[in-house]
C-alpha cells in the first residue's frame, strides 16, 4: 500500500469470552489472531441500572491470563480452596448486538453463530445465524414483575437469525460509492482528522510509537453508520459514548446474496444487499405510507457491487455499484383491515396541500443519493372503482407543487406506467417496454467506478456510453441520484421493474471494468441467469420479511414462460399471504417496536397489547408540537442545493468531516492490514472450508455441462441447455422454507421448472455454515428405483453432445488421403530412433528435476527436490505483475503504444 494511503478501520473485537462472578460479568474480547485483548466489566448488584466500565487498556495474551487467574482466585468462597471456582466461563460469542431493559434490569445480547456471506474486497460479511440474551442483575438483588415474561417473549419474536447481517471492517449502512469516497479525501483533510482525534481520544494506547516514523503511514478512517439502515441502534445508546468503538457492531436487517462470475476462469463477485429503513418499519398492512418525519414504510435500498476478485485492495482493485430504492408511496393513507377483505379500501388519512410529508422524504433523498430523483410508479391507471388511482394523483400532485421551487435541471421526474395493464395485455410484452424505462433511467444517474474509463473505450466509444450521465471524476465514475420504485406493496411488481434496471447497470458495469464491448446484456445467457437468481432470493427475503409470503409474480411469469404449475403456486402464496396479514401481523408489529425501541415499557404506562393502536408511536407530532417549522417553499436542507447533482452526504464539509474518525497506523498494523484479515495466516484452512470455492458459480451451477458449448457467460443458451436442468433435482417443502429463512448466499442449483416457483425455488441441499463441506462438486441425487431408467439415458450420450459434432460411420476418400500426408509429414519431421529419443528425454528430465533420496527406508521415502531455475526476464515480468497488484503500474513506453495501436489498426481498421 503507498505511502499516506487510507483503509478502513478493522475491529480489533472479534472474538468474545463472557466470564462470570457473583457481582460482576467481565467480557473479553480479542482479535483474530488473539494478541490483542480487551476487557468490559459489567456490575451484577445493580437491580435495574446498567454500569458498565472500559478499562481503556490493552492487553496481550499473558496480561489477560494473569487477570483472569487473579479473579478466579479472589472470588473463591474460601481462600486457597481449589474444589470451587470464583470465576467460570458463561458462553462465547463474536458480538453484542446490545443491551435491552424492560421492566426489570437489563439483559445483553450477544451472537453465538455466524456465518459468511460475501466478501467485498477482502471485508467479510456476516449473518447472524444464533443469538443468546443474557440477563445481567444477579438472582439475590432481582426485582421481579408479572409481565417480564410477556416482554421478553415478544422481543424474542424478532428472529435475529433471520436476515441480520453484520461486518467487522466494512460499513454496511452505507453505499459502496460512500465508502470508497471517504477513503479518496484530500491528504491535508485527514491530517486535519487525525490531530482532532487525537486530541479528543480517550484511549491512550491507540497513538503509540507514530512519532517515529510521522513520514510513513496508513489512516485508518472510519465512519459514522447511517442510523437509518441501522437495527440495533436504540439497543446501543445506553452504551455508545463509553465504551471503545471495537466493541460497537451494528447490524443491518434485510438481504446479502454473492454469486461468482467466471468469465474465462477471470473471477468477477456479484453482490445485492439490500438494507431496510428501521424507521416507520412494520408489516404490510399494518404499516403504510409515511409518517411525520418523511420515513415511508417498507423502504428498502437495494445495491449490486460488481468487481474483479483477482485484486483485492480498495486502492488497486476495479469495484462498481448501482443504488437504486423501493418504498411506499410517501403520502399519510392506510388500508382497514377489520373487514377482512383481500383488498381493503385505500383512504387518505390526512390533508397534506404543501406537500409537507413528501418535501421531507424527497428531502432525505437529496442528501443521501443527490439529482436527480426519478420515480417509477408502478400503480394502476385504470380501474373502474377507484382503488389505486388515488395515490396516483395525490403523488402527481405532490411531486409538480415541490417541483414549482428546485431548479429545472434538479426537478424530480415522474414516470407512471400501469405494470398490471401492460401484463394483461396479449399484444405488449412488459419487459421490452420495461428495459426502455431501464436504458432512460440508468442514462439519467449513472453508476459508481473507482477507475477512469478504459482506453480502449476511449478509442472506440459505444454510442451509448457517450450518453451515460452520473459525475465524471479524474478517478472515476459516481451515481448521481437514484431511482425509487413503488407499487402499492413494492413487492412483486417492484422486484421485476428492479430486476430489469439492475440488469440494465450490470451491462454498463461490465463494459465499464472492460468485460463487455458492448454494455448491452441478453435474457438466457448465464450472467443473466446468475443475476436473476439472485433478486428472486432477494424479492422472496424482502417479501417474507413485509408481507408474510414469498413473491407471487416473478420474472419468468412476466416473461410468459413459466410452467403450468406456477399457477397453484400462486395461488398458494397468495393465500399465505393473506393469513399472515390477518392472523399474524399485529404480533410481528408489536415485537418489531419493542425491539427497535419505538415503545419502551415504564412503570405506571399502558403496556404495549393495552395500546388500540401505535399510530402515536410512530408519528411524533401528535404528542408534541415542533418548536420550528419548515418553509412550504424552501423544502430542502440548507447546503443541499448548493452541491447539487453530488450528494451532500459525500461532499468534503466540516458536518461530514464530523461523522468521520481518523488515525494514523504504522504500515502493517492489524488495524488497517485488510491481507491478514482476509487470509488468517495464523489460521489452519482448508480448500473445502474456503467461501470463494463454495458459493454460486455461473460455470458450475449454470453453464451446460456438455463439451464443445461456449464457456462465456454472454453466450444466449437454450431453454434445455442450462447446466441446472441437468440436475434434475426438486426440492422439497420443508427444505425450501428452511433455505429462505437463512437466505443463503450460495444456494445449491435448482431445476429450471424450481427457479420459476414462488414456493419451491431452491434446491433441496442445506446450505452449509463456516467449516461445512464444500459444493465445488455437482451435487448428487440419490434416487430410487423408478429413476434408473432416466439415469442409463443419461449416461448413454451421443457423439454431438459430447464432441459439439456428429461423426460419420465411414470417413470419404479426401479425408482419408489428408490424413495420410499429415502422418507422413509427421514422421519425416521426427527421424530419430526410439532408443536415441527415450535416452535423451530421460537425459533432459534428469536434469530439470534431480530426485535424491534422503531415507534409507525405501518404502516410506522422501526426496530432495531442486526446482528449476528462472531466467532473468522471467523474474523481471514476475516483479512487474507484483508491483501491478499493489497499484504501482510501470509506465508504457513508446514501443508499448506503437505495439498497441498496431494491433488496432491491424484488428478493427
Amino acid at each position: 500500500m503507498p505511502a499516506a494511503a487510507a483503509a478502513p478501520l478493522i475491529s480489533s473485537v472479534q472474538k468474545l469470552v463472557l466470564y462470570e462472578t457473583r457481582a460482576r460479568y467481565f467480557l473479553v474480547g480479542s482479535n483474530p489472531a488473539e494478541t490483542k485483548y480487551r476487557v468490559l466489566k459489567i456490575d451484577r448488584t445493580e437491580p435495574k441500572d446498567l454500569v458498565i466500565i472500559d478499562d481503556k487498556h490493552v492487553y496481550t495474551q499473558q496480561e489477560v491470563r494473569e487477570l483472569l487467574g487473579r479473579l478466579d482466585l479472589g472470588n473463591r468462597t474460601k481462600i486457597g480452596q481449589k474444589g470451587s471456582s470464583g470465576l467460570s466461563r458463561a458462553v462465547s460469542a463474536f458480538g453484542i448486538v446490545g443491551f435491552v431493559r424492560f421492566l426489570e434490569g437489563y439483559y445483553i445480547v450477544l451472537i453465538t453463530k455466524r456465518r459468511k456471506m460475501a466478501d467485498i474486497g477482502g471485508h467479510a460479511v456476516y449473518k447472524i445465524e444464533d443469538t443468546n440474551m443474557i440477563y445481567i442483575p444477579n438472582d439475590s438483588v432481582r426485582v421481579t414483575h408479572p409481565d417480564e415474561a410477556r416482554y421478553l417473549r415478544i422481543f424474542q419474536n424478532v428472529d435475529l437469525s433471520s436476515n441480520f447481517y453484520f461486518s467487522y471492517s466494512y460499513d454496511l449502512s452505507h453505499s459502496l460509492q460512500y465508502n470508497l469516497t471517504i477513503l479518496r479525501m484530500p491528504l491535508e483533510t485527514l491530517k486535519t482528522e487525525t490531530t482532532q482525534t487525537r486530541q479528543e481520544s480517550f484511549d491512550i494506547f491507540e497513538d503509540e510509537g507514530l512519532s517515529t516514523q510521522r513520514g510513513s503511514g496508513v489512516f485508518g478512517i472510519c465512519s459514522k453508520p447511517y442510523e437509518k439502515y441501522v437495527w440495533n441502534g436504540k439497543l446501543l445508546e445506553a452504551v455508545k459514548n463509553t465504551v471503545h468503538r471495537d466493541w460497537l457492531l451494528y447490524i443491518i436487517h434485510g438481504f446479502c446474496g454473492q454469486s461468482k462470475l467466471l468469465i474465462y476462469g477471470r473471477p468477477i463477485y456479484v453482490t445485492l444487499i439490500a438494507r431496510r429503513s428501521s424507521k416507520f418499519a412494520g408489516t404490510r398492512f399494518l404499516k403504510r405510507g409515511a409518517n411525520c418525519e418523511g420515513d415511508v414504510a417498507n423502504e428498502v435500498e437495494t445495491e449490486q457491487i460488481l468487481y474483479d476478485a483477482s485484486v483485492m485492495s480498495f486502492s488497486a482493485g476495479s469495484y462498481s455499484s448501482y443504488v437504486q430504492v423501493r418504498g411506499s408511496v410517501p403520502l399519510y393513507w392506510s388500508q382497514d383491515i377489520s373487514t377482512m377483505m383481500p383488498k381493503p379500501p385505500i383512504t387518505l388519512d390526512q390533508a397534506d396541500p404543501f406537500a409537507h410529508v413528501a418535501a421531507l422524504h424527497f428531502d432525505q433523498m437529496l442528501q443521501r443519493f443527490g439529482s436527480p430523483i426519478i420515480i417509477l410508479n408502478l400503480v394502476k391507471e385504470r380501474e373502474k372503482r377507484k382503488h389505486e388511482r388515488i395515490l396516483s394523483e395525490e403523488l402527481v400532485a405532490a411531486v409538480m407543487y415541490l417541483n414549482q421551487f428546485l431548479p429545472p435541471e434538479h426537478a424530480i421526474i415522474y414516470i407512471p406506467w400501469d405494470m398490471a395493464k401492460y401484463t394483461k395485455s396479449k399484444l405488449c410484452n412488459v419487459l421490452d417496454r420495461l428495459n426502455v424505462i431501464a436504458e432512460s433511467v440508468v442514462k439519467k444517474t449513472g453508476f459508481f467506478v473507482n477507475r477512469p474509463d478504459s482506453y480502449c473505450s476511449v478509442l472506440r466509444p459505444d454510442e451509448k456510453w457517450n450518453e451515460l450521465g452520473g459525475c465524471v471524476v479524474s478517478t472515476g465514475r459516481l451515481q448521481t441520484g437514484v431511482l425509487r420504485t413503488n407499487c402499492v406493496d413494492c413487492l412483486d411488481r417492484t422486484n421485476t421493474a428492479q430486476f430489469m434496471v439492475g440488469k440494465c447497470a450490470l451491462a454498463y458495469q461490465l463494459y465499464s471494468l472492460g468485460l463487455i464491448d458492448k454494455p448491452n446484456l441478453q435474457f438466457d445467457t448465464d450472467a443473466v441467469r446468475l443475476f436473476e437468481e439472485l433478486y428472486e432470493d432477494h424479492g422472496d427475503t424482502l417479501s417474507l420479511q413485509y408481507g408474510g409470503s414469498q413473491l407471487v409474480h416473478r420474472v419468468k411469469t412476466y416473461r410468459k414462460i413459466a410452467p403450468w404449475t406456477q399457477h397453484s403456486k400462486d395461488i398458494m402464496q397468495t393465500l399465505s399471504r393473506y393469513y399472515s396479514n390477518a392472523f399474524s401481523d399485529a404480533d410481528r408489529q408489536e415485537s418489531i417496536n419493542l425491539f427497535l425501541g419505538v415503545f419502551k415499557p415504564m412503570e405506571g404506562k399502558p403496556h404495549l397489547w393495552e395500546l388500540p393502536t401505535d399510530f402515536y408511536l410512530h408519528h411524533k407530532n401528535t404528542l408534541s408540537l415542533s418548536q420550528t417549522r419548515r418553509s412550504y417553499t424552501y423544502w430542502w436542507t440548507t447546503g443541499v442545493l448548493k452541491h447539487l447533482p453530488l450528494p451532500f452526504d459525500e461532499v468534503t464539509c466540516a458536518e461530514n468531516r464530523r461523522k468521520l474518525t481518523v488515525k494514523k497506523f504504522h504500515k502493517y498494523e492489524e488495524e488497517i492490514d485488510i491481507h491478514n484479515e482476509f487470509f488468517r495466516p495464523y489460521e489452519l484452512s482448508s480448500f473445502d472450508e474456503t467461501f470463494c470455492l463454495a458459493m454460486t458459480n455461473s460455470t458450475r451451477d449454470f453453464m451446460p455441462k456438455n463439451v464443445g458449448i461456449d464457456p462465456s457467460p454472454f453466450t444466449v443458451r437454450k431453454p434445455d441447455e442450462t447446466g441446472k436442468s441437468v440436475l434434475g433435482n426438486k426440492s422439497n417443502r420443508e427444505e425450501t422454507v428452511l433455505q429462505r429463512k437463512t437466505a443463503a448466499s450460495a444456494p445449491p442449483p435448482p431445476s429450471e421448472e424450481a427457479v420459476s416457483s414462488s414456493s419451491e425455488d431452491d434446491s433441496g441441499t442445506d446450505k452449509e455454515d463456516e467449516g461445512a463441506v464444500s459444493q465445488r462438486s455437482t451435487p448428487v441425487k440419490v434416487t430410487d428405483a423408478g429413476d434408473n431408467t432416466k439415469i442409463t439415458e443419461n449416461v448413454v450420450q451421443s457423439t454431438r453432445d459430447i464432441y459439439g459434432v456428429n461423426l460419420s460411420d465411414v470417413p470419404s476418400e479426401d479425408d482419408i488421403t489428408i490424413y495420410a500426408r499429415f502422418v507422413q509429414l509427421g514422421q519425416s519431421q521426427h527421424k530419430q530412433d526410439k532408443s536415441n529419443q527415450q535416452f535423451c528425454s530421460k537425459h533432459q528430465l534428469d536434469r530439470v528435476i534431480n530426485l535424491i533420496p534422503i531415507s534409507s527406508f525405501s518404502q516410506d521415502n522422501i526426496y530432495e527436490v531442486q526446482p528449476p531455475r528462472a531466467d532473468r526476464k522471467s523474474i523481471e515480468i514476475f516483479h512487474a505483475h507484483i508491483q501491478a497488484g499493489k497499484g504501482n503500474m510501470q509506465p508504457l513506453g513508446k514501443d508499448d503504444f506503437f505495439m498497441y495501436r498496431e494491433y488496432i489498426r491491424n484488428r478493427y481498421l
